[in-house]
């Protein structure tokens, strides 16, 4: 049985790759502020502790922890606090692993990170791990967020940073707020729905995690996105589609703006993202359509 530590576990992701874990017989420590569970260690996220002890002779580490980036408008404090409670929680982590004994320590850190690391791409090219990071807010929060975990790579860990889309799956708050004005009979594309909209199953994301742990090939930035990627109008209309709705009211930009902000980035940019380390390693995608997939979530 292989032991596994899984920071931030207590979310969408986390959850469902624990689950999966176990259900193979792994062993899990989830590192969550709200500990309670079997299988739980209280974490808060930045500090040293206890926690650091699940660390030693584990096969790997999974970092999943970071504030919500779509709960509440950017303000400058949110959005430090979307950057540091990435960049602390990972540097808690690298100093906890660098700080075990060589033959100690786990063989792999895989490390969350945002497919907006490239920032926003409006144009057809495709966008694979080796693109230049953007200059959007998200994109360098993205940079500073993998260069605390590829710290990892002094200390002889296999790092692996992965670049994760906008995630479809049963439960998925961000998918449910999204269907929300369709099933009021409100829908419609966003702005002038032209923006690529990078996507990913929640069972592929976690596949692709799991991959991650398991295949030591496996390393650097990975992007966890479907092979798919349509324009946002296209996930509108697939939307109304799946709901049995119209998908005939548009939002326009500048009411989005007023509304959200800088964050109505996360609505209204996007990139034509594309899983080429993941579909050159052999990784066979359960969900490489939109449409399967909001069926599956939504139906």
């Amino acid at each position: 049985m292989t032991r596994i530590v899984v920071a931030g576990g207590s979310g969408l992701i986390g959850r469902a790759l624990v689950e999966s874990l176990r259900a193979d017989g792994h062993e899990t420590i989830v590192l969550t502020r709200n500990p309670g569970e079997p299988g739980t260690l209280g974490w808060d996220g930045c500090s040293a502790g206890g926690w650091a002890n699940s660390l030693s002779g584990a096969y790997a580490v999974v970092n999943l922890a970071g504030h919500s980036i779509g709960s509440g408008r950017w303000s400058r404090r949110r959005k430090d606090l979307i950057l540091r409670s990435r960049v602390d929680a990972t540097s808690a982590l690298v100093d906890a692993i660098g700080a075990l004994p060589a033959e100690r320590r786990p063989r792999v850190f895989v490390c969350s990170s945002g497919i907006d690391y490239a920032g926003d791409r409006p144009d057809d090219a495709q966008i694979d791990e080796s693109a230049a990071p953007g200059d959007s807010f998200l994109a360098r929060v993205c940079v500073v967020w993998e260069d605390a975990a590829l710290r990892a790579e002094e200390h002889g860990v296999r790092v692996v940073v992965a670049r994760t889309a906008f995630v479809i799956g049963r439960g998925a708050p961000a998918l449910r707020l999204m269907a929300l004005p369709f099933r009021l009979f409100a829908g419609g594309r966003l702005g002038s729905g032209k923006q690529w909209f990078p996507w990913v199953h929640l069972d592929d994301t976690v596949g692709i995690y799991r991959s991650a742990i398991g295949h030591e090939h496996w390393r650097g930035a990975v992007n966890v996105v479907a092979p798919g990627v349509p324009r946002q109008r296209d996930v509108a209309r697939e939307l109304g589609r799946v709901l049995h709705r119209p998908a005939v009211f548009p939002t326009p930009a500048p009411m989005l703006r007023l509304v959200l902000g800088e964050q109505a980035d996360l609505l209204l940019t996007g990139q034509r993202a594309v899983p080429r380390k993941a579909e050159q390693a052999g990784y066979r995608f359960r969900y490489p359509e939109l449409g399967a997939a909001l069926e599956q979530a939504l139906g």
